[in-house]
């Protein structure tokens, strides 16, 4: 028996279905236009700053983030679909269809709606047990909020060994001075991907959270997949690598499979991410239960956690 999210994203999905790409694309800038000029404004300072979903600009009224999400949207629609069946409660129904109905009608009503109200990012206590001999593998601990979360939710005695990979050798000072009074800490200054190899660290000048890494460039920085680098069994995985979230589960592809750590990922750094990592994991070990929780803001979906959680 369905329920009403069931038949909310149900007519959205068949809504979408019969336009045609340019019909969404005509029809998803009428509505963005209606939106107040103050609220479009912080749209185009947004995309200039993090420029992981396309282009803005308001004055010579260039869409590109909005055709991109129109293309995305009408050749993908089996995969969100895919996407809503295989969530296993109905708060990440809830989440999916308000992230798609933003997307489609810049609807701020139900993404706010969908803002978590009490747990830490990425820590549901509903969903998440924790034992005393946890590894936890944070990849892209930044300045080590993630583990200060983590510690805050389940106490200090709840894990044995941490992990924090970060790119950024200034933050890892930060982090370590921020983690000083936590035991069994072991930081990695390099990046985690699918291949052994050597990369490029790329600066974003607005925000040290967003640095990542790229194929080209001029300062280098090792990078190494976690299948070669952690050796002992990994119980918890915490991703937020700018978009490099799919690459560094390929690199972890045996800790993933063999393990079935606990699965906590950040899938909104581009268009793809939220139904192509969780098809990733699907891929890789069946033995999951998926779940969304989302701890950005009212007006664009970002912050975007998928918790997967072993069988």
């Amino acid at each position: 028996m369905s329920c009403y999210i069931d038949d909310n994203f149900i007519n959205l999905i068949n809504e979408i279905q019969y336009k045609s790409i340019h019909e969404l694309y005509i029809y998803m800038v009428e509505k963005f236009k209606q939106v107040s000029y103050l609220t479009r404004k912080s749209f185009e300072d947004f995309f200039k700053k993090f420029e992981y979903w396309g282009n803005l600009n308001n004055d010579d009224e260039n869409y590109d983030f909005i055709y991109k999400k129109a293309v995305i949207l009408k050749k993908n629609l089996k995969n969100y679909i895919w996407l809503y069946k295989n969530l296993e409660d109905y708060k990440s129904k809830f989440i999916l269809y308000s992230i798609v109905n933003n997307y489609y009608n810049f609807d701020f009503v139900n993404l706010k709606k969908s803002i978590e109200p009490i747990f830490k990012s990425y820590f549901d206590l509903d969903l998440i047990k924790v034992s005393n001999n946890e590894v936890f593998v944070d990849v892209g601990a930044y300045t080590g909020d993630s583990v200060i979360d983590y510690i805050s939710s389940f106490g200090k005695h709840s894990y044995s060994k941490i992990y924090c990979y970060e790119i950024t050798e200034t933050t890892i000072n930060i982090m370590k001075n921020n983690l000083k009074n936590y035991n069994n800490i072991i930081y990695k200054n390099c990046a985690v991907g699918k291949f052994n190899k050597y990369m490029y660290f790329e600066k974003n000048e607005f925000s040290s959270s967003a640095n990542k890494i790229i194929e080209k460039g001029k300062s280098k920085i090792k990078c190494v997949t976690l299948d070669k680098d952690i050796k002992e069994k990994i119980s918890i995985i915490k991703m937020d690598i700018e978009g490099g979230e799919k690459d560094a589960l390929i690199g972890a592809k045996n800790h993933v499979l063999n393990d079935s750590p606990l699965l906590l990922i950040s899938v909104y750094h581009n268009n793809k991410d939220l139904f192509e990592i969780p098809q990733l994991i699907y891929d890789i070990n069946k033995n999951y239960k998926f779940y969304l929780r989302y701890n950005g803001g009212p007006i664009y979906p970002t912050e975007i956690k998928l918790i997967c959680i072993p069988n």
